[in-house]
């Protein structure tokens, strides 16, 4: 038989929000039980009366399981005064608590609920206060019921508390017209969210709504997919799929979009395409931008090349003909791109315009997209290089949950600089594009170097390919490979692969191996062979350091199966090690992590000594890797310790940010430099297996890079020139707008 217990929450101890379980103190009779349960809402300050059995822990101890419970408003007036006073009504502590219990005695609840401007009765109690608790009162009923209401359609509470604080009462006529609204509303909330939700509802599969909010969640997809755009058959095709709707309605409700202003159609040369709203914009004003930026400066070239040969012979460096000639075109335009393959000399002609513009005494900033290629930018020039988020100034007032970014830096804040240099530009997207030119003053020059024949960035765009395709810029192509980096076998066969040329693997080289294995099983066996023994002693470097680097994220040599394999050899279990379970994730203290998504409202701190903080900042972002110091299950929390000493804190239920680092995909080790690579290489998708992919990995080590498994797979990537279309049009639209303004001109080279 059942026991039964009441008593009130005196704190929760934890509570997971997807599935409500939960661990709480209850306190009952002046003493405190252990509670655990699965909750459809509960908060601190709560009677409740449950039913359910005691167990013994065998850490915890002695708990009570609760199988069913109801909530109770308090019965007598110490139960009130316990209730007031719990914390559960902000302001009211337990001193107030019993002056407002001892003023109403048992008619304390129905005084709240029906008189609250009585509560100004009490002494301290002003008629703003006794509105302000009266509100919360309500609020907290308000809340129980609508939790309770959004339980009954599978809702977990974190998700039911986003939608109440959205939408608050209204949230029951929302579900009842227009539960898609919540897609466009709440982030977190995607199409398939909203349509599960609505199917329990009973909304009708072809609703408008619901096709609308379909319409828009392939377009969002597409974007996470690195699309600006979506041919209007190929949006039709992947909508009708996902709706199980004909092609042929679909027309309709792609007009409505466009008359609400969510979504543009537009007609191109390759026929009609449809734009998200925001993406439409944001690439036509990055095109306007870039026009702006692109004036000439007066200069006397005879007076250039004069300060070029002065900064030469004071620098001590010699500049081949492409070089001065960047110096040059720098020297005279707004906007320079300056691009080229690995041993080009693209550093050298860095450093020289830094030395350049500094004997203009001209203010210079450096950036790049990563914390890492920012590191190595510093490391190469000696002056300070930052993420471009830091530059822009990320803004640490963001709303909770804000999905616009915003920077402190933009066209009503711009940069206080006369250069900004910004290295790896191939992995910058059309959203950081667009905020960086904001923040770009009149009369400051934009320098913009990369490799174009890097893959494109994570975020939608193609941004440096565009911005060269439409030859409307000054651009200089570096494609002499220098006598020092010709000597490294990684640069010379980085080319080849270029090139579509076939690369040697005879292993006489001394920086770039191919071990021929067949069979994963062996494959597997050589990785770990190769990190744990044989790289660290050859170019003297930390396992650690060392990367993993694969084409796909499934299969037996993808990531999600190469992490856990790796995690067991590079970082076993120990009892000095914490560990916590996150999914399909075990987490583990000397864990190599890395954030997957961009948050920029999670904060960070650099920690001196004695874990003081010395410097704080905002954002985390997609591509950052770390290393998992402790693991606090009592707070709740994961810290993980980034580049350049950042420290942050991951709430237990952040944790689906995070994923190992072991291995990671090629997609992701973008704009990242390790001192060696192993990739290992038996097959994949067509589309993944290309020259592209296997370039960008390549250029990814310093000193030694290791290809394990079969060589006709690596061939066949060098002959395959097949990328994944990537759908832009920033190159039209600078086009377009260079031919309206009569400034186009024949400007690339």
């Amino acid at each position: 038989m059942a026991d039964t217990i009441s008593g009130f929450v005196d704190h929760i101890i934890y509570r997971n929000e997807e599935n409500g379980y939960t661990v709480l103190v209850l306190s009952t009779d002046g003493e405190e039980t252990t509670c655990v349960g699965t909750f459809r809402y509960m908060v601190r300050g709560e009677m409740i009366e449950a039913q359910g059995h005691y167990t013994r822990h065998a850490v915890y101890g002695k708990q009570f399981q609760i199988e069913s419970f109801q909530i109770k408003a308090p019965e007598d007036t110490k139960a009130m005064e316990r209730y007031l006073g719990s914390g559960a009504i902000k302001g009211v502590g337990a001193s107030l608590a019993s002056r407002i219990v001892k003023c109403f005695g048992e008619d304390t609840i129905r005084v709240l609920e029906e008189e609250p401007e009585r509560l100004s009765e009490v002494k301290g109690i002003s008629q703003r206060m006794a509105r302000e608790i009266a509100l919360q009162v309500e609020e907290k009923t308000d809340m129980r019921k609508a939790m309770i209401f959004l339980q009954k359609y599978g809702i977990s509470l974190n998700l039911g508390a986003k939608i109440y604080k959205q939408y608050g009462q209204e949230l029951y006529q929302m579900l009842r017209e227009n539960p898609y609204q919540m897609a466009e509303d709440i982030p977190g909330v995607g199409f398939r969210i909203a349509d599960e939700i609505a199917g329990r509802i009973g909304i009708r599969p072809d609703s408008g709504y619901r096709i609308k909010s379909g319409l828009l969640y392939v377009l969002l997809l597409a974007s996470g997919q690195g699309h600006v755009y979506l041919p209007r058959q190929e949006l039709f095709r992947q909508a009708a799929t996902l709706l199980q709707a004909e092609e042929e309605i679909l027309e309709k409700y792609l007009m409505d979009l466009a008359i609400e202003r969510k979504a543009v159609v537009k007609n191109l040369e390759s026929g009609p395409v449809v734009y998200g709203n925001r993406l439409y914009h944001l690439e036509l004003d990055t095109a306007r931008l870039l026009w702006e930026l692109n004036v000439q400066f007066p200069h006397d070239p005879i007076q250039t090349e004069e300060q070029i040969r002065r900064m030469e012979k004071k620098e001590q460096i010699q500049l081949d003909e492409c070089q001065r000639a960047a110096v040059r075109e720098a020297a005279g335009h707004g906007l320079f791109i300056l691009t080229g393959g690995p041993g080009t000399g693209k550093t050298t002609t860095i450093n020289a315009l830094l030395h350049y513009f500094e004997g203009e005494n001209l203010q210079i900033r450096l950036a790049a997209p990563t914390g890492r290629a920012a590191n190595r930018m510093t490391e190469a020039s000696g002056y300070e290089a930052q993420t471009i988020h830091r530059l822009l100034e990320l803004s640490s007032a963001l709303e909770e949950q804000a999905s616009v970014v915003q920077f402190e830096r933009n066209a009503q804040n711009p940069l206080e600089a006369d250069v900004v240099i910004i290295d790896e530009m191939s992995m910058v997207d059309i959203y950081l594009m667009h905020a960086l030119l904001s923040a770009i003053g009149p009369g400051t020059r934009l320098i913009l170097v990369g490799d174009v024949d890097q893959l494109p960035s994570v975020g939608p765009g193609n941004v440096l390919r565009d911005m060269i395709d439409a030859r409307a810029f000054p651009v200089i192509e570096l494609k002499r490979i220098f006598r020092q980096a010709s000597q490294s076998d990684i640069i010379v066969n980085a080319h080849k692969i270029n090139r579509g040329e076939q690369v040697a693997v005879n292993n006489r080289s001394r920086d770039f191996f191919f071990l021929e294995r067949r069979e994963a099983v062996l494959v597997l066996r050589v990785v770990i062979a190769l990190i744990q023994e044989k790289l660290p002693r050859y170019i003297q470097a930390d396992p650690m350091d060392i990367q993993v680097l694969t084409p796909m994220r499934k299969g037996v040599l993808g990531v999600e199966q190469l992490n856990p394999f790796l995690q067991k050899y590079m970082n076993p279990p120990s009892p000095s090690k914490k560990e916590k379970e996150y999914g399909h994730t075990l987490y583990r203290q000397g864990d190599k992590v890395m954030q997957i998504k961009n948050n920029y409202q999670l904060p960070w701190e650099v920690r001196g000594k004695f874990g003081i903080a010395v410097d704080k900042g905002m954002g985390v972002f997609n591509g950052d890797i770390g290393t998992v110091r402790e693991i606090n299950e009592f707070a709740g929390l994961l810290t993980v310790e980034y580049d350049q000493s950042r420290y942050v804190d991951y709430s237990f239920k952040q944790l689906d940010e995070l994923e190992l680092a072991y291995a990671v995909t090629i997609h992701k080790s973008q704009g990242s430099e390790y001192p060696a690579v192993v990739i290992p290489l038996l097959g994949g998708p067509q589309m993944l297996m290309n020259r592209n992919l296997l370039y960008t990995a390549v250029t990814r080590a310093r000193k030694c890079v290791a290809i394990v498994g079969s060589e006709g797979t690596f061939q066949h990537m060098i002959a395959n020139k097949r990328e994944l279309e990537r759908y832009s049009a920033l190159n039209i639209w600078i086009q377009e707008l260079g031919n309206a303004r009569g400034e186009f001109g024949e400007k690339g080279s």
